[in-house]
């Protein structure tokens, strides 16, 4: 039996059920005030023990008419006797997984007795638990401890990536720096590719460090030089940052989809008989739609009647997107000129297993976000289906895509109730790792994001939130969620988080992990043979 007499016992169990959670009456030798909710505790049973989360506290006593006449202040000797039978204080724990005889983690299906004990939990247990980032499998990644200890925390990063992902808070609790912990995780033990939509150029280069510091951190090129490339929209903003973009996008109008519109239509208020002459003009012009509508101007009257479209509709439909021109990014299409398509090109560092970032630089509006963020991630949809198919035919290992895993910020845009039923994104976060690609989503309003979309989401990282229905929103398809709404509305507003999910054994607070120095080092890659030689054939 897994017994653990020798950690400091926080108290003993005295009554409680499966469904509400159990009581523990605290120790009379504990410190009160050192135990919070969020902490991660073992219970001992006979033939189990039991992982659980301290939910919730309260103050008991014996008699009632110890509070009518309670001790004074100078009272000590009374004080001291009333706390070693009269007066106490319960904490409720729910329990999330027990171990067997055999050390095997599994579902928690019964109870322990009466005055089982209660102990904090061991770094031997958080091992245990959550994995080890020294594992030969290289399928963990630290992200933090738990409350009250220095033992990392691992996410199973194998698991991650078979489906989609959350990162909630509310601003200003730290969400960026959660989203580059699990990046990082994810390029240095390259379980995924990443392409990530920088709309505040944070992920790159450097970022601010967050509070009164005026200091900054490493950027994911910066720490995988050779792992990351940049796209950027605004090279300039990329050169004033100290740095070089891998790639200037540019975007012919040819690349601009109805469906693209359609995704915007609440960003720029169309009207739905705005769309359908977007489909109309599509129907005739096909690719060049948009090039066709943005060369009308004073014709758009005789252009409408020509497609048996309401005028009024297709002049609102070429005033909103007339705004496509101010982006220098959007070239029209040259007559016989070829070149290699920016998607083209992010697809072949995709392929050998390259992360991009794509950097917004001063284009930072929601507009020039969701419009860019819809065109390359169906593009790219689009070859993961055809190259996953193709996989699925022959059968060859060296045919099988990497697996892609898609960071976009301000997620409620392109999930929300509308959104999620006609965007590309929508069918990825549905279709989770049918075609090798996933989300990694990143927001603020988690209560934004249609239901149906939220509860698919396999693995949760949850800073502060105060908002009630955001609250609700995250814990949508949690087991247990009426006992983690106590946990979330006590996080601290910084640097603290829950995590609950597939790549998690078990739900638990944790302390996040620093990213500083000594992160940078644990960072460091050293190159593989095969790496080098890899990267010797591309030099010569």
């Amino acid at each position: 039996m897994y017994r653990m007499t020798t950690k400091k016992t926080l108290g003993t169990i005295i009554s409680g059920s499966l469904t509400e959670g159990f009581v523990m009456r605290v120790d009379p030798q504990a410190h009160i005030e050192d135990i919070k909710t969020g902490k991660f505790v073992s219970i001992v049973g006979d033939r189990h023990t039991f992982f659980s989360l301290l939910t919730d506290m309260a103050l008991a006593v014996t008699n009632p008419d110890i509070l009518v006449f309670p001790p004074a202040e100078d009272e000590k000797l009374l004080n001291s006797f009333l706390k070693l039978k009269d007066i106490y204080a319960t904490a409720t724990l729910k329990p999330m997984l027990m171990l067997n005889h055999e050390m095997r983690p599994m579902p928690v299906k019964t109870i322990p007795p009466h005055f089982a004990r209660v102990h904090e939990a061991s770094s031997k247990d958080v091992a245990l638990i959550f994995g080890d980032e020294k594992d030969a499998s290289n399928n963990f990644f630290n992200i933090g401890c738990p409350l009250d200890m220095s033992t990392p925390v691992c996410l199973n990063l194998e698991r991650l990536t078979e489906r989609s992902n959350g990162i909630f808070g509310k601003t200003g609790t730290g969400k960026t720096f959660l989203t580059r912990l699990v990046l990082a995780g994810l390029i240095k033990q390259d379980k995924a590719v990443n392409l990530i939509f920088d709309m505040h150029s944070e992920y790159g280069l450097q970022a601010r460090k967050e509070g009164n510091e005026q200091s900054f951190v490493k950027g994911l090129k910066t720490l995988f030089p050779n792992k990351v490339v940049i796209f950027s929209l605004d090279p300039e903003s990329t050169r004033r940052r100290g740095g070089m973009p891998d790639v200037e996008i540019t975007l012919p109008y040819q690349a601009v989809n109805v469906d693209d519109i359609l995704s915007l239509a609440g960003e720029l208020n169309l009207h739905a008989t705005a769309m359908e002459a977007a489909y109309l003009i599509a129907a005739r012009y096909h690719q060049d739609w948009l090039q066709v509508l943005l060369n009308q101007g004073e014709n758009i009257k005789e252009f409408a009647q020509s497609l048996g479209a309401h005028p009024e509709s297709v002049a609102a439909l070429y005033r909103k997107l007339k705004r496509i021109e101010r982006f220098p990014f959007f070239k029209p299409s040259q007559p016989g000129a070829y070149r290699v398509s920016v998607i083209d090109q992010m697809m072949e560092y995709i392929s050998r297993g390259i992360s991009v970032i794509v950097e917004f630089g001063n284009y930072t509006s929601t507009f020039c976000y969701l419009l860019i963020a819809n065109i390359i991630t169906r593009r790219i949809h689009t070859e993961y289906v055809a190259k996953t198919e193709h996989f699925l035919g022959s059968q060859r290992k060296q045919d099988e895509p990497k697996k892609l895993m898609i960071t976009i910020e301000e997620a409620h845009k392109f999930l929300n109730p509308q959104a999620a039923k006609q965007t590309i994104f929508g069918i990825i976060a549905r279709e989770m790792r049918k075609y090798y690609v996933s989300l990694l989503v990143v927001d603020q309003r988690p209560s934004g994001i249609d239901e149906e979309i939220i509860s698919q989401i396999g693995t949760k990282i949850v800073a502060q939130l105060n908002d009630e229905k955001d609250i609700q929103a995250v814990l949508t398809g949690v087991n247990g969620a009426s006992s983690l709404r106590s946990i979330l509305a006590s996080l601290d507003s910084k640097k603290q988080a829950l995590l609950m999910g597939h790549a998690l054994t078990m739900p638990v607070v944790v302390q996040t992990r620093e990213y500083d120095e000594s992160f940078y080092r644990a960072m460091s890659m050293t190159l593989t043979k095969e790496q080098i030689n890899t990267a010797m054939d591309e030099l010569f």
